[in-house]
């Protein structure tokens, strides 16, 4: 029996024969047509990345960020439809005041994560709702070091050293492998961070896109914030010389 048009995608609570939910698929769908995000976990601190997709020249520069602060040491970087990720945002930052209120301290990274990803994943249960679109990433620096987690539509998540989601994750994730993660710093995190972005962006097809970077770790004093300008340019500078450096040697070896 042919699990696929035969009414099983209709409804984000129902299995097709073959045990796949294909609401969920479709979900996935939607973030693998984003840009690219990365996050990174070094030894001292958490970098994320991401290549947000500028579709047209009339639009604002800086409008709609991809990373948004969640509590004074967490952040949280999107993929996917940033509309949906908006609701996930707004409700990581309420179980984050929440947690405040009743104990009096930063929630710890693991309990928020448990938390957002159970109520992503309540939106894969019911006929009346539909699966969120994105998928986000979860990063700060506690008392034990830094902490990072990714959650994916369908609610399951992990805790990585580096990962990456969007159109280019599969790329990403090559050139991820490749680091000594556990041995670097988070000034080192940002400029591979944005040779990454730089090297699996699709020139062809998304010529125009904003590069976007924070990070949390001990040079922050454990505070989540945007990359000084000085660090930006710096590590942007280094993306665009590898870059460049990478396709006089493609050039060479014609």
């Amino acid at each position: 029996m042919s699990s696929i048009g035969t009414g099983y995608d209709l409804s984000a609570s129902q299995f097709s024969p073959d045990g796949r939910v294909f609401q969920v698929e479709y979900a996935h769908k939607a973030v693998e047509n984003s840009g690219t995000v990365i996050g990174l976990r070094g030894k001292d601190g958490v970098v994320f990345a991401v290549e947000k997709l500028v579709t047209s020249k009339l639009y604002e520069p800086g409008a709609n960020k991809r990373i948004f602060n969640i509590d004074k040491n967490v952040g949280m970087a999107v993929s996917g439809l940033i509309s949906d990720a908006r609701q996930i945002v707004e409700t990581a930052r309420t179980e984050a005041m929440n947690y405040r209120a009743q104990y009096g301290s930063n929630i710890p990274l693991r309990f928020l994560n448990d938390r957002v990803s159970m109520y992503m994943h309540a939106y894969t249960l019911y006929s009346a709702v539909r699966p969120f679109g994105c998928s986000v990433i979860l990063g700060a620096y506690e008392a034990d070091g830094p902490v990072m987690y990714m959650i994916d539509p369908s609610g399951v998540s992990y805790g990585y050293y580096g990962c990456a989601v969007g159109k280019a994750k599969q790329a990403a994730k090559t050139e991820i492998e490749k680091l000594k993660l556990s041995d670097m710093t988070c000034k080192d995190l940002v400029k591979e961070a944005a040779r990454i972005i730089y090297l699996v962006h699709d020139e062809l097809k998304d010529k125009q896109f904003e590069l976007e970077l924070s990070w949390v770790g001990a040079d922050t004093k454990g505070v989540f914030e945007r990359v000084p300008q000085s660090v930006f340019q710096e590590a942007e500078k280094s993306a665009k010389a590898a870059m460049e450096d990478e396709s006089d040697s493609d050039t060479e070896d014609m």
